[in-house]
């Protein structure tokens, strides 16, 4: 190991009792730039910290075209290297890793984050929620016939259109080349269909023009389940079973919505005694769970 130029091990290891002061983010880039051990190269200069120490050999070029390039604007108030300015850094790169990068949806990576959260909060809460699955019908074949530009034309097309029919609570994701998935928190099993097939209708009246003033026609399929409620499911599980409804739908002529049909919940009198049995307090959500009140779905 080369020697280090700017004190001993024993400085290394007495850094943070030395300098307590320091910010936990300070001290990791700090630490991080003595490890390594990188020069200060001679076009770069050091970052100077809110303390006003100095993190050598900290090079964030590459991090800022990456930002530049993506439409990322960091603030203009911060001072070049203070930790405000820093964790805007952060933020922006934090930002993009979550995008995707032809339409600004949320890429695979977000998608599995946030339909995990989903899953633990239709466990917890026993809220319904429903997955769509979408594919763009025929879209190898405006690849080969209109070139790559008309089919990225395509997918940035049905992308704003999708994102234009659900709500803001709602995640839209491109997880493949041509395939979509919707997240739709608390979305009752009596609205699943309408919603599929509005945003079916709508892509399917969407002309998009490609390169050359070529009006194009698209549409898709729709596959859909909802999430067992107040189960401990896994999001494998459940894009699997919105999955095979895709396949039900492209098997069916394309162009269609298939959803699963949700079980129909039931409680019985015995189970209803069962459950509400000497608590006298809640003998008011009892009378609510009669049989006249119950929710029903249909087949």
């Amino acid at each position: 190991m080369r020697k280090n130029e700017g004190g001993s091990s024993s400085d290394k290891q007495c850094f943070f009792a030395r300098r307590p002061q320091l910010a936990l983010l300070d001290c990791a880039m700090v630490l991080f730039a003595r490890c390594l051990e990188a020069p200060i190269s001679s076009d770069f200069a050091p970052l100077a910290l809110a303390d006003g120490s100095f993190a050598a050999g900290l090079r964030l070029e590459s991090a800022l075209s990456l930002l530049k390039q993506a439409g990322r604007h960091l603030p203009d108030g911060p001072v070049v290297g203070s930790q405000e300015w820093l964790q805007s850094v952060v933020d922006g790169l934090c930002d993009i890793s979550s995008r995707d990068a032809l339409t600004g949806l949320s890429n695979r990576r977000q998608f599995e984050a946030a339909i995990g959260r989903e899953v633990d909060r239709v466990a917890r809460m026993g809220e319904p929620a429903l997955l769509l699955v979408v594919d763009i019908d025929h879209f190898k074949k405006v690849n080969d016939t209109y070139g790559h530009a008309a089919g990225d034309l395509v997918i940035q097309s049905v992308a704003a259109t999708l994102l234009d029919c659900v709500r803001p609570m709602d995640t839209v994701a491109r997880i493949g080349g041509e395939e979509f998935a919707i997240i739709l928190p608390n979305c009752p099993p009596a609205f699943g269909q309408t919603v599929a097939e509005r945003i079916r209708q709508k892509v399917d009246a969407l002309p998009v023009v490609v390169i050359g003033g070529q009006v194009l026609s698209v549409t898709i399929s729709i596959g859909g389940a909802f999430a067992p409620q107040w189960v401990r499911s896994s999001s494998a599980f459940w894009c699997e079973r919105a999955d095979q409804q895709l396949y039900r739908a492209k098997a069916g002529g394309r162009n269609r919505t298939c959803l699963e049909t949700p079980p129909q919940t039931e409680v019985s009198a015995e189970e209803k005694n069962m459950l509400f049995s000497g608590f006298g307090q809640f003998d008011a959500i009892a009378d609510s769970c009669s049989e006249d009140h119950l929710p029903k779905t249909s087949e």
